[in-house]
């Protein structure tokens, strides 16, 4: 769910006193708001020139110090060739500029380490050959993302112009984007906003969880649809797109995505991954100005375990 690229792009940060004495490539790795960056990217990043510090390229093992201004500037994606794919999607919306896709569950958007094909990015090549370049070969038309395993509505730029504007809607925050869980336990709240900021776990960085630590601003509004005896069916709002930001902020309030594999409890459903789906998408169009919604019913393995709930 992070709405953010990582290419041709600055991102700057101020080291605070805790982490004086943290190697340099240890912290902007915990920084990056994206578990595809590993460690040893980054130090290839850093070798490269693209990481300085108070304006001067260091080594990896710079230990910083408090107050030192960490600015790293994402290099362009070299890795190799994306081609297209003829893999069944389901078209929601399409012009010239935008294209919008209820996405299936177990479907990546784009390639990574271990998912180099079969993504939504392989498959949007194929079916409309033209996708924006600002994210480069390996991310055409992407502006932002949903897990592997949640489902729903996604959208994708066709030319730059459309994808500067979606970007900027989307930092800007007025870009509409609901989605429909099932959590464990009975929500007390019928409604309710998560403020609370997300960064990498200390102790696993390829997961995330609210932290102070080199964390960024999350905020997720919810309200209660139903209540279902230990399970509650909540409709979520996004005012910001973190890295499974809904997954998170609600294993912190105490009731974690029913099927999460990773932020879940053992005692789940028969789902293959998270209960969670991207329902509603509203954006204004980038070339004519109209205010666009769509909206995308639950797929039938998510209907079939809310009926089987409801039975009980």
């Amino acid at each position: 769910m992070s709405d953010k690229p990582y290419n041709d792009e600055t991102m700057e940060w101020i080291a605070e006193a805790e982490q004086s004495g943290e190697r340099l490539d240890k912290f902007v790795t915990e920084s990056i708001d994206d578990a595809a960056v590993s460690r040893t990217q980054v130090q290839e990043w850093i070798k490269a020139g693209a990481v300085e510090v108070d304006g001067k390229a260091v080594k990896a093992n710079y230990k910083i110090a408090e107050g030192n201004r960490i600015v790293l500037q994402v290099p362009e994606p070299q890795d190799g060739e994306v081609l297209p794919e003829e893999i069944a999607l389901e078209v929601v919306y399409e012009d010239a500029d935008v294209i919008v896709v209820n996405k299936q569950r177990g479907l990546v958007v784009h390639p990574a380490p271990g998912h180099s094909s079969g993504t939504l990015v392989n498959g949007l090549m194929h079916y409309c050959k033209d996708l924006s370049g600002i994210n480069g070969k390996i991310r055409p038309g992407i502006v932002h993302r949903i897990d592997k395993d949640t489902t729903g509505l996604l959208m994708a730029a066709k030319n730059d112009l459309a994808h500067i504007s979606l970007a900027e809607q989307l930092k800007e925050h007025t870009v509409t984007r609901k989605y429909i869980a099932l959590v464990h336990g009975n929500v007390p709240h019928d409604q309710g906003t998560i403020d609370a900021p997300i960064g990498r776990d200390a102790n696993d960085r390829k997961l995330f969880t609210v932290t102070d630590r080199n964390s960024r601003h999350a905020v997720t509004h919810f309200v209660v649809i139903e209540r279902l005896g230990d399970y509650t069916v909540v409709e979520l709002q996004l005012e910001t797109g973190r890295t499974h930001q809904i997954r998170v902020h609600m294993k912190y309030i105490g009731h974690p995505l029913a099927g999460d594999p990773v932020y879940g409890r053992n005692k789940s459903v028969a789902l293959k991954g998270q209960a969670l789906h991207a329902a509603v998408l509203g954006f204004t169009h980038p070339r004519t100005g109209e205010r666009l919604q769509f909206e995308a019913p639950l797929p039938a393995d998510f209907e079939h375990v809310l009926n089987s709930l409801r039975l009980r």
